[in-house]
């Protein structure tokens, strides 16, 4: 502790205290340098560090007669700042947070909290992704269904660690707010771009075309149990159908930023929580089918059976989807050297996986009790629900059911569009130097709405293709951030955490190869039918 600064302030010695070899010198007061009081965020600039605040130099004591102890005049940081207290201070400058993040809609506001946190990641963690979790039970059966889905959890619960802790730099003072920064920052610009660009956006702007189909379908289900086939009202066709919705979710998308649609992520939290309760709860109330089996579904060849077995890993995979936002929910809220954003980070992030966990493991296992291999492939649960029960529960609690999941993925369109937004309007701001009006902000986010409206209608069958998607997104979620980890913290070679994350990350690696090829494997062979621009 010899090298550690001393927070007290160092008192000269008087003119007449000094030794006769020092007595021609002036006793010159120390420098008062002020601490770093925030952890700013990296600029959209080459040079990720604004100018320092000027050192306040404080003015020439004269030479002292009388034997009196002279005080050096006070630093203008407030009290409640301890000064050069720490090595972490020592490393820091006082820094001003670049003011173009003030512009952007992820880190526009940073008043989020440990609540907005929770709901958040509760919005984006539960949706339709886990609605085909019993899908994959078919083919790993029971035993091996349960043991994928618990080290899958455990799996992504650890990375999502990584990423909160990874979230700001005690060294450097630095936030990472979006997930490409750290990227960039751990991996070096030009392979960041390589590894985690097309991942990253593919799982955000594919997340919102598959809720444009999925809020579409789920739309027209509701209508014909509201219309019950009697009325005489004019019936929309598919088309139509995600047009309302998309109309539905542009119009919401104009709230500013992401700090804003804290309310509807709870709202969205919500009704994923009840659908999911809900659909459960019928299964298990209206009882297993006729006949039901349980025997894991065997392809006719080995090869095929491989690809099946990739496949539903790919199913759970992208059930944990939702790691890409983490960073973004985490830029929202306040930081500082005393109150670092982790703490209350991962207090809301623990809370919303214990309600995911409450729903996901019953949800996947109760389904596949009660419908066994006769769950529909596509559509899971929602399918099931509505196909095979819709005739034998009431048509008000099927209906409650199909509205949670319609308002839910428009909630969710949100969420997942935010990153899209940020990256779209950051062009604008590097490129003029000033934020983009808000007549641009809203036709650049109806201009998305409808660019992913489009990729809907032109692919409509991207809700098979779970599987798939889990293999490109999978990197994202279980792969990079323990590569972020090895490359950001540097731990002890050979030690614990080197082996966990080199391990955790090799693995996530090879598994995401093996299932972009097991993805693409069956949709072009397992029978999910191509047809674009028809949707059914």
């Amino acid at each position: 502790m010899g090298d550690e600064i001393n927070s007290n302030p160092v008192t000269p010695r008087p003119a007449s205290m000094a030794t006769p070899a020092d007595s021609s010198v002036a006793p010159t007061p120390p420098p008062v340098s002020t601490p770093p009081s925030q952890y700013h965020s990296p600029s959209l600039s080459r040079s990720p560090l604004l100018p320092s605040t000027p050192e306040i130099k404080p003015s020439k004591t004269p030479r002292i007669v009388t034997p009196k102890i002279a005080t050096p005049r006070l630093s203008l940081t407030p009290r409640f700042i301890t000064p050069l207290g720490s090595p972490i201070r020592r490393a820091l400058h006082l820094t001003k947070l670049n003011p173009q993040d003030a512009w952007l809609p992820i880190t526009e506001s940073r008043n989020g909290n440990m609540y907005y946190a929770a709901f958040h990641t509760l919005c984006s963690g539960i949706g339709i992704q886990a609605l085909t979790l019993p899908v994959a039970f078919t083919i790993l059966g029971w035993t091996w269904g349960v043991i994928c889905l618990t080290l899958a959890f455990i799996w992504q619960l650890y990375t999502l660690y990584l990423l909160v802790q990874l979230h700001e730099s005690a060294e450097t003072g630095m936030r990472y707010s979006r997930y490409m920064q750290l990227a960039s920052a751990a991996f070096g610009e030009k392979l960041a771009n390589w590894l985690a660009l097309f991942p990253f956006m593919y799982l955000a702007g594919g997340t919102c075309v598959s809720l444009i189909i999925i809020g579409g379908e789920t739309c027209k289900m509701f209508f014909e149990i509201l219309c019950g086939g009697t009325c005489g009202a004019h019936h929309l066709t598919t088309v139509e159908w995600y047009l309302v919705f998309t109309c539905a979710a542009v119009l919401l998308s104009q709230l500013p930023n992401l700090n804003s649609i804290a309310g509807v992520s709870l709202i969205g939290a919500i009704t994923a929580v009840g659908y999911c309760t809900m659909m459960w709860a019928i299964s298990v109330a209206e009882g297993r089918l006729p006949n039901v089996s349980y025997n894991p579904m065997r392809a006719s060849t080995q090869i095929a059976r491989v690809f099946d077995l990739l496949n539903a890993l790919g199913i759970i995979a992208f059930a944990f989807r939702g790691h890409n936002l983490i960073l973004e929910i985490q830029a929202t809220m306040p930081s500082s050297e005393k109150h670092p954003s982790r703490v209350p980070m991962w207090r809301g992030t623990k809370f919303a996986y214990a309600i995911i966990a409450a729903c996901l493991f019953p949800l996947a296992i109760a389904g596949y009790w009660a419908y066994g291999q006769a769950i529909p492939a596509n559509g899971g649960m929602l399918t099931a629900i509505y196909g095979i029960h819709g005739k034998d529960i009431k048509q008000s609690v099927l209906g409650l059911v199909i509205l949670f999941v319609i308002i839910n993925a428009v909630s969710s369109f949100q969420i997942y569009g935010m990153p899209m937004f940020d990256d779209m309007e950051s062009k604008f701001i590097v490129k003029f130097k000033k934020p983009l009006p808000w007549w641009g902000r809203a036709i650049s986010r109806a201009m998305f709405g409808y660019g992913c409206f489009f990729v809907a209608v032109a692919i409509p069958f991207l809700g098979s293709m779970a599987g798939l998607i889990g293999g490109i997104a999978l990197p994202v979620t279980l792969a990079y951030p323990c590569f972020m980890w090895l490359k950001m913290k540097r731990p002890k070679m050979y030690g614990l955490s080197w082996w966990v994350n080199w391990g955790l990350g090799t693995l996530g690696m090879a598994l995401s190869g093996l299932l972009i090829v097991a993805g693409l494997y069956v949709v072009i062979d397992t029978g999910i039918k191509v047809s674009f621009f028809k949707p059914q």
